[in-house]
């Protein structure tokens, strides 16, 4: 993992965050930071309020208290577009893909700063718009490549296997440049093989591009081979945060969320 100075601020901070849906508080004073270049597990029970919390961070949600920052800049009132440009990507517990475009569309759809996006561009300059959209069907290509689904660029996301389409979510973001991304469960759905694939994805994309990772994940394998450090959530607060070993190895973790069987014989 990179190492961070002192003086740097986290890619990510959560100080105090608190949020209520009516009588139900489901975050309640939780912080936590993500340092840049790791890869950080979030664990915890249903309804410990890890999703809520990603929703805060992106700005689907605003919080009633507390306040939400990416190398020292305060989001918190941003909403999802303007996190988003801030290179914050996330992907959903359900995928969400556009059903009735094809593998390649959904990708293509995603890359930033598209001319075409600008009717007039499309009729002053067609030529631009033109290269620019081979450029991004290359880079989505290269992305699919990278992800195993080639073979799939012209099938309709719809179609596409549990599993396959977890690899999609991934690909999506990667067309995105992001610095940091959520990811909400990557490995719910997919079989061994999917899921040894999508987490050799994600320590290549840590290690060799640079991409920060924070993941929600009940496969307690995947996140104490992958995750390092894990932290844990109990009813809308951080309860703690360490190594894998020192998370595999507190007995209230063990007691409460892992049940016991990864504890030390």
């Amino acid at each position: 993992m990179s190492e961070t100075t002192a003086a740097t601020p986290p890619v990510l901070e959560v100080r105090d965050l608190v949020k209520d849906f009516g009588g139900l508080r489901a975050i309640d004073g939780c912080s936590l930071s993500v340092q840049e270049g790791t890869i950080t597990g979030l664990i915890g029970p249903n309804g410990a309020g890890k999703t809520t919390l990603f929703n805060l961070i992106t700005g689907y949600f605003q919080p009633d208290s507390g306040r939400v920052f990416t190398d020292g800049e305060d989001i918190t009132s941003l909403p999802p577009h303007g996190v988003f440009q801030r290179g914050i990507c996330r992907t959903f517990q359900i995928p969400r893909e556009h059903g009735t475009m094809t593998v390649l569309e959904n990708l293509m759809l995603v890359a930033p700063d598209q001319a075409g996006e600008q009717f007039w561009n499309c009729w002053l300059r067609p030529g631009a718009v033109r290269a620019q959209e081979r450029e991004i069907r290359d880079q989505a290509m290269e992305v699919l490549d990278f992800v195993n689904l080639t073979h799939l660029a012209d099938e309709y996301a719809g179609r596409l296997s549990g599993g396959q389409k977890k690899l999609l979510e991934l690909a999506r973001t990667m067309m995105a440049r992001p610095r940091l991304v959520l990811l909400d469960e990557p490995a719910a759905g997919v079989n061994k093989t999917l899921m040894k694939k999508l987490a050799e994805n994600i320590e290549y994309l840590r290690r060799e591009r640079g991409i920060t990772f924070l993941l929600i994940e009940h496969d307690m394998e995947l996140v104490m081979e992958l995750c390092d450090p894990v932290i844990v959530m109990s009813e809308g607060r951080r309860l703690m945060e360490g190594r894998p070993e020192e998370v595999r190895n507190d007995p209230t973790v063990l007691e409460a969320y892992l049940g016991g069987q990864y504890g030390t014989a």
